[in-house]
C-alpha cells in the first residue's frame, strides 16, 4: 500500500495525523525490508530535526496494533519493523553465516491448522524468523563432525 493510502486510512479511522506520522508511514512504505526504530528516527529527523523519539515508538505501536506493520527480531536482539506486504512471508536465518531467506507463509498452514484443531489455539503467525543453518553451513558442520569422529 502506498503511504498516501495509509495516511487516508488513518484519517478515516479517526486517528490524528501529524506530519511526523505521515513521514514514518512514508519511510516504511518506501523502504525495502526491515528497519530498526533508530533507523526510522534518523530518517524522520532529516525532515523534522526536533522529533521526539517517543512519537516514533507510539506511531510504530499504533501501526503494529492496526496490523499494518510487523515487528520482528531478526537475531540482533533489536526489534525491526516492516510494512505488511503481499505475499505474506517469514524469514529463515542462518546462525553461522547470517544468511536470510524469505519463506512463504503458506508453508506454515498445516502447523496453524494443527494448533487450531488439536490445541484450540489461534496462533498469531504474522511475521517471524526461524533460526538454524543454511544448506552450506549445515554441510560444513556435518563435515567437521565427521572429521572429529574419524580422529577419535
Amino acid at each position: 500500500m502506498h503511504h498516501t493510502e495509509l495516511v487516508e486510512s488513518l484519517r478515516r479511522q479517526g486517528y490524528r495525523l501529524t506530519p511526523q506520522r505521515a513521514a514514518i508511514l512514508e519511510i516504511l512504505s518506501t523502504s525495502e525490508g526491515h528497519l530498526r526504530a533508530d533507523e526510522i528516527i534518523a530518517r524522520v529527523r532529516k525532515r523534522y530535526p526536533y522529533l521526539n523519539k517517543s512519537a516514533v515508538y507510539r506511531t510504530l505501536d499504533l501501526l503494529v496494533r492496526l496490523g499494518w506493520v510487523h515487528p520482528t527480531d531478526l537475531g540482533s536482539g533489536c526489534m525491526t519493523y516492516e510494512l505488511h506486504r503481499e505475499p505474506h512471508h517469514h524469514h529463515l536465518i542462518c546462525h553461522r553465516c547470517g544468511a536470510m531467506m524469505r519463506i512463504d507463509a503458506t508453508v506454515f498452514a498445516s502447523v496453524e491448522k494443527i494448533l487450531r484443531e488439536e490445541y484450540d489455539f489461534a496462533p498469531a503467525l504474522d511475521h517471524f524468523a526461524i533460526f538454524g543453518f543454511c544448506r552450506r553451513c549445515a554441510q560444513g558442520i556435518r563435515n567437521v563432525k565427521t572429521k572429529e569422529r574419524k580422529n577419535r
